[in-house]
């Protein structure tokens, strides 16, 4: 059968005035993905929140447990002992072994957070109105000194009924505290724990808004992070998801979500003995706070183990290999962040951490190189698999595993270009000629 060829050429039937109907029916999900979803900023996060009690808080603590890290380490062999312990082989801890070792003696807390709530317990008011103004004293000497973490804060008490008026008293002479000292740290953070509701966090705007208003701070100065230690944020009485709906009723303010190991497990009965990150109650806690989080620029954050490395050599050796473990697998979720509550989980979270960056990059360079210069591979990578590989190496360039020089060698991109592919929202892109 012969076909002929049309006469004339095809033209389409859909004009300007229905685009403007669509434009029209879609306003409101226009605005809602540009404002409510604005993507990671691809500003640095640290890899990991170490907590004390606010009352043991000095200017020297980072450096002192950078070197009890060392010692912990050099009691049990060498860094490069612990290295093959935590399952590197031989060439990757020869790369990733000098880094941790200057990690630790030049920045070995990344994220500090003074806690007034567990980690603190009930004082007598006159107590902690002593120690939250003397937690704002050392937070403020030590960001003069040059010795404080690049983010540092508070854990003040949660929204409850039983402990609401002592959380808001201390929030409020610990930021009076600094204010009083100079300006508020770039790194300040604050930390709301146990939420069980939205309108606990809608009343965390509330404060933070009436503190910036008393003390003549930029509106939207305060942000903080939400724990998740209770398992009404995940589904509530209604069927609703508290932990989506918290973000896009924070005004902007929520900053992260974080994952309460234990008194999560606790609320949902798991037995003492199996309370861990990697129990399915945590796993499925933490995807629906991942799927809550996609795309707001909220960051997330795992939780802690309490298994800490002390006891009898074989003790410490077990308590090291699960917390090595246990990093690597949170960075395989795509939890870049978690707790430690002991100076000799130090080596392990950044042995840990450095080696999953610099175990994957040159996989991730070779396909970035191969995907911004057009080239065919063995791989076929779309623009989305791009980013991600982007935000991997830029996320390794960004913890220190990872250097500028060795990035453009391996995929061919300045430190701006990697960024701007791995964070296309927030970056403005040098990169329209090169992958052209």
């Amino acid at each position: 059968m012969n076909f002929s060829p049309p006469t004339t050429e095809p033209a389409p039937v859909l004009g300007a005035a229905h685009l403007q109907r669509l434009d029209n029916v879609l306003a409101d999900t226009d605005r809602l993905l540009a404002a409510a979803y604005p993507g990671d900023a691809g500003t640095r996060q640290p890899v990991h929140t170490v907590y004390i009690p606010a009352d043991r808080c000095v200017p020297a603590l980072p450096a002192h447990w950078g070197r009890e890290g060392l010692a912990a380490a050099a009691a049990q062999g060498s860094l490069t002992d612990l290295a093959q312990l935590a399952g590197l082989d031989a060439d990757l801890a020869a790369a990733v072994v000098p880094l941790v070792e200057a990690k630790l003696r030049t920045e070995p807390i990344e994220d500090l957070r003074l806690d007034f709530e567990d980690g603190y317990g009930i004082r007598p008011d006159p107590e902690e109105d002593t120690h939250a103004r003397q937690a704002a004293a050392a937070v403020a000497d030590a960001v003069a000194a040059g010795t404080a973490p690049p983010f540092i804060g508070i854990r003040f008490k949660c929204f409850e009924a039983a402990t609401r008026a002592r959380g808001i008293r201390t929030l409020d002479l610990f930021l009076a505290g600094l204010l009083a000292a100079g300006k508020l740290p770039d790194g300040l953070v604050l930390t709301l724990p146990k939420v069980s509701t939205v309108e606990q966090v809608q009343a965390m705007v509330y404060i933070c808004g009436q503190l910036e208003e008393a003390h003549g701070l930029e509106p939207g100065r305060l942000r903080f992070e939400v724990q998740v230690e209770t398992p009404q944020l995940i589904l509530a009485a209604n069927g609703t998801v508290p932990a989506a709906q918290l973000i896009h009723h924070g005004s902007g303010r929520v900053s992260a979500l974080h994952y309460g190991t234990y008194d999560y497990s606790d609320a949902v009965q798991v037995a003492a003995q199996y309370q861990s990150m990697e129990h399915p109650a945590a796993d499925f806690a933490k995807a629906v706070m991942q799927a809550a989080a996609a795309g707001t620029g909220v960051r997330l954050s795992d939780g802690s183990t309490n298994i800490l490395p002390l006891g009898t050599p074989g003790e410490i050796r077990s308590a090291w290999q699960l917390h090595a473990r246990l990093v690597r697998r949170s960075l395989e979720r795509g939890f870049y962040q978690g707790w430690d509550l002991h100076p000799a989980q130090l080596p392990t979270r950044f042995l840990a951490t450095y080696a999953f960056y610099r175990q994957g990059f040159d996989a991730a360079a070779r396909r970035l190189d191969t995907y911004v210069r057009k080239q065919e591979g063995t791989v076929l990578d779309e623009p989305a698999t791009a980013r991600a590989l982007a935000r991997f190496v830029h996320r390794g360039l960004l913890c220190g595993a990872l250097t500028d020089t060795e990035i453009e060698q391996g995929t061919g991109l300045t430190g701006s270009e990697l960024a701007a592919l791995a964070h296309p929202k927030t970056a403005v892109s040098p990169l329209t000629e090169k992958v052209r």
